[in-house]
Formats: C-alpha cells, sequence, structure tokens
C-alpha cells in the first residue's frame, strides 16, 4: 500500500486528521528525561504514549536530531510509532541535485513520508518522488509571514502567483507519480480555499493551528482533499502543552485529544 492510502486507513480507524509535530528542543525538555542516554528519544517515546490514539501522522522535524545522537533518537522515535500503528512524515524540506537528492532520499528507507523543497524542479524531487510508496508532501504556501517575499509573486507568463504555480505543476507531477500532497499553512485561509480549489486531489498538510493561531476550521474545510484526506499539524501547542508540569505527558495527550475534537467538529 502506499503512504496515502496507510493515511486514508489510519484517519479512519483512528477518526483524526491531527499531525503531531515532534520537536524535541533540548532547552525545553522535562528533567526528568534529560539525564536519559537518548533524552529526546525518552521524551518522544512519553509523548506518542500520550497521543498516538489521537494522532493520524507523527511529524518529526529533522532540524531537531540533526547530530549523531539525534538521528539514533530519530530511529527510535519512528520504530516506536510504527509499533503504534500509526506513520511517520519527516518533516526535512529536502531538495537537491544528481546524488545529493538520492541521498537525501535515502531516508525513506525508514520514514513512511517527506515534506520537499520544489525550487530546484521536477529532476531534484525525482528521486523522492519514484518511491512510489511513499508520501511526498511539496512546499507550496508556507504559514510564516516571510513566505510572502517569492510564494506571492505573480508569473506574468502565466497569469498567477508562484505558490499557485507550484500547487498546478505538483498536480501534474502527481498524474505521473500517484504519491504528492503540499504544504499549506492554516494562516492563510483565503488562500488555502482557493488552492483547494485548484487542485481538488491532492492530500494537504496543514500547518500553523497551534502556536501560529492559523485558522482551524478553514484547515479541515480546505486542507481535505475530495477523498477525506489530508493532515492538520501542531507541534508546540500539544507537546508543550504542559511545559514546566509534572504531568507534561498527559497534558500532551489533552491537547491532541481536544484538537483532533475540534477539527472533528468540520469534517
Amino acid at each position: 500500500m502506499s503512504f496515502f492510502d496507510d493515511l486514508a486507513a489510519r484517519i479512519e480507524d483512528a477518526d483524526t486528521v491531527v499531525s503531531v509535530g515532534l520537536d524535541p528542543d533540548l532547552d525545553r525538555l522535562p528533567e526528568e528525561v534529560r539525564d536519559h542516554d537518548l533524552p529526546r528519544w525518552a521524551f518522544n517515546r512519553r509523548v506518542i504514549d500520550a497521543t498516538h490514539e489521537h494522532a493520524a501522522v507523527f511529524k518529526p522535524n529533522a532540524a531537531f536530531y540533526e547530530d549523531a545522537e539525534g538521528w539514533r533518537a530519530l530511529r527510535e522515535t519512528v520504530a516506536y510509532a510504527h509499533g503504534k500503528d500509526v506513520p511517520v512524515l519527516l518533516d526535512a524540506k529536502r531538495a537537491d541535485i544528481g546524488n545529493t537528492a538520492r541521498q537525501y532520499a535515502d531516508v525513506l528507507e525508514y520514514a513512511d513520508a517527506i515534506t520537499v523543497n520544489p525550487y530546484l524542479g521536477e529532476d531534484a524531487l525525482q528521486p523522492f518522488l519514484s518511491q512510489e510508496e511513499a508520501g511526498v508532501f511539496v512546499l507550496c504556501r508556507t504559514s510564516n509571514p516571510g513566505g510572502m517575499d517569492f510564494q506571492h509573486l505573480e508569473l506574468a507568463a502565466y497569469d498567477r502567483r508562484l505558490y499557485e504555480h507550484v500547487a498546478e505543476r505538483a498536480a501534474g507531477w502527481n498524474d505521473e507519480y500517484g504519491n504528492i500532497g503540499l504544504v499549506v499553512g492554516a494562516t492563510a485561509p483565503e488562500e488555502l480555499e482557493e488552492l483547494r480549489d485548484r487542485v481538488p486531489e491532492l492530500p494537504f498538510l496543514v500547518p500553523g493551528v497551534g502556536a501560529q493561531g492559523g485558522d482551524a476550521e478553514a484547515a479541515v474545510q480546505y486542507g481535505l482533499n475530495d477523498e477525506g484526506v489530508g493532515l492538520v499539524n501542531s507541534t508546540r501547542g500539544i507537546i508543550f502543552a504542559g511545559e514546566d508540569s509534572p504531568e507534561w505527558a498527559r497534558a500532551a495527550g489533552e491537547a491532541a485529544r481536544r484538537l483532533k475534537n475540534r477539527l472533528n467538529e468540520h469534517r
């Protein structure tokens, strides 16, 4: 089965579209896990135990694991999530050319999906796209304010903005490869709606509903494709919901449950 087949089954079985971000910032980890051999893994394990029944996917960001102990912690995290029957989307925003792209794509040997940057074009993404069982989420309209620096540029030759062109190119690639989604932030609901109209078939990964204060209703209404498949991510709003509390893991579970119920109101 492909990633998106697995994701659709997970969404139905767990009745959730929540993506739980796993970004274990070492400076914010609870004291009780800091002395562990792999503190990021110890933290993630507790979060996974508390949130897995509410998670459609776990989404670790590679930036929090890019050292020797971090990669060990990431591998343990992925294996543990799989043991809970939850797929893993690695937020790595990779892309490059030639051998470098192929090396980056090797990470899909253990993660189920990945985020990629389309700036270098199709040949840079081909090593990811060619892995038919993997999911590939293409950055399109991001949730940060600086996304407008380039994503909103008007393309006179195509009579559309750059992010709109990215969406339509991604839809074309999906016709060939069949494993593509888009990253579209919840902080611009009008653009989220417009993109859904352009590419009704593509699942979206929608960040920004947690600490960034994005529109949860729009994230669900326009983030899911015509088959009800898509993801709405929260990271800090879940994993650090109980920061400085001895009940931090339980607080993470409660935050994931609340977000699931809040999103389900609009499904």
